[in-house]
């Protein structure tokens, strides 16, 4: 029908110009064919120009990766996984269900660093689509446990609403551990596995959890695995998924305590995000060096880096900041 459309009025435009001369014709019909991009609701111009809903997938994983690779240090596990449930979901034109992946570990352990390089390569032409990555944090949008009720109800017209104005809607969630008790399980039903929902289908939808609940699970595993001989690369990626879901359940703390979200099995990932060690911060620092502009002195990257290992108290192996202050540290040297 659109095609259609458009050859009906390309083919009588001509007839409303028949006293252009012929510059003037071509400069309306140039300007026609951009006003009809423009007007179009899903066009390479548009999109190009303005915000609009990417309905076809051009999510490019090769891309996805290298910049997971170059960017986010010491987390094989978490790039790993992410990778494998995107090419997953986006093997399927029409998914049964919504992804959903829930981050766990330690704060500055790259877990909503990773989330921004998901939101920023999703939308074709690597532009981020900000009308569609909608960023719920739980102390800004979520402050008070007697407005639960109110919460539920705002939450799932925020999600109805949006999924229907673009099917490929991504949603973040941080701060999980400081969630209401049962607030998330609102949200149950958008999760499943349906066709439609009142007329709105749901499956190209992804969700996304940022929780610090886990993380000490995390980092005692990992720091088993060192004390062992073991290297980090060798621990196994679905014992440690089993481990987190289970603590998060059990953990008051985690956003998803006694949650409907993991007795139906609705999260598809849980992943791990490991400790960072010394030589992770090294990286860290140098990539802050670079982006505050100043040169490279393995000195003082090696001091910030062996600075920030404190944990634990005995052997001083990872951060329990993770990289989140590097930056502070970067501009006091």
């Amino acid at each position: 029908m659109k095609l259609m459309n458009a050859t009906v009025f390309f083919i009588l435009v001509p007839t409303f110009t028949p006293a252009l001369d012929p510059l003037s014709t071509s400069v309306f019909m140039g300007g026609a064919a951009v006003a009809w991009q423009l007007l179009s609701p899903h066009s390479w111009l548009k999109c190009s120009l303005l915000e609009c809903c990417n309905m076809k997938d051009t999510l490019n994983l090769s891309v996805m990766k290298m910049d997971l690779d170059r960017k986010v240090f010491g987390q094989h596990l978490a790039i790993q996984i992410v990778l494998r449930a995107l090419s997953a979901n986006m093997h399927f034109k029409r998914p049964r269900k919504p992804l959903v992946m829930s981050f766990h570990g330690w704060t500055g352990t790259g877990k909503t660093f990773v989330s921004s390089i998901i939101a920023e390569n999703l939308y074709q032409l690597n532009i981020p689509r900000r009308r569609f990555v909608h960023h719920f944090s739980t102390v800004l949008h979520f402050p008070h446990l007697s407005h639960v009720h109110l919460y539920k109800e705002q939450l799932q017209n925020w999600i109805r609403g949006n999924v229907s104005a673009c099917p490929r809607s991504l949603f973040i969630f941080s701060e999980m551990d400081q969630m209401p008790h049962g607030l998330i399980d609102s949200i149950t039903p958008f999760l499943g596995y349906h066709e439609e929902i009142d007329g709105v289908y749901y499956g190209k939808a992804i969700f996304i959890f940022l929780n610090n609940a886990g993380g000490d699970k995390v980092t005692e595993i990992a720091l088993d695995y060192w004390r062992r001989q073991k290297r980090r690369e060798d621990i196994p990626v679905k014992k440690l998924q089993y481990l987190l879901s289970e603590e998060i359940f059990r953990n008051r703390d985690s956003g998803f305590f006694h949650s409907q979200l993991i007795q139906k099995n609705l999260i598809d990932y849980f992943i791990p995000f490991l400790p960072l060690e010394y030589k992770h911060l090294k990286e860290c620092v140098r990539q802050e060096l670079h982006v505050q502009g100043h040169p490279e002195d393995e000195d003082l990257i090696a001091e910030i880096a062996l600075a920030m290992t404190d944990y634990p108290s005995e052997e001083r192996l990872y951060s329990s900041k993770g990289c989140k202050t590097v930056a502070s540290r970067v501009s006091l040297s």
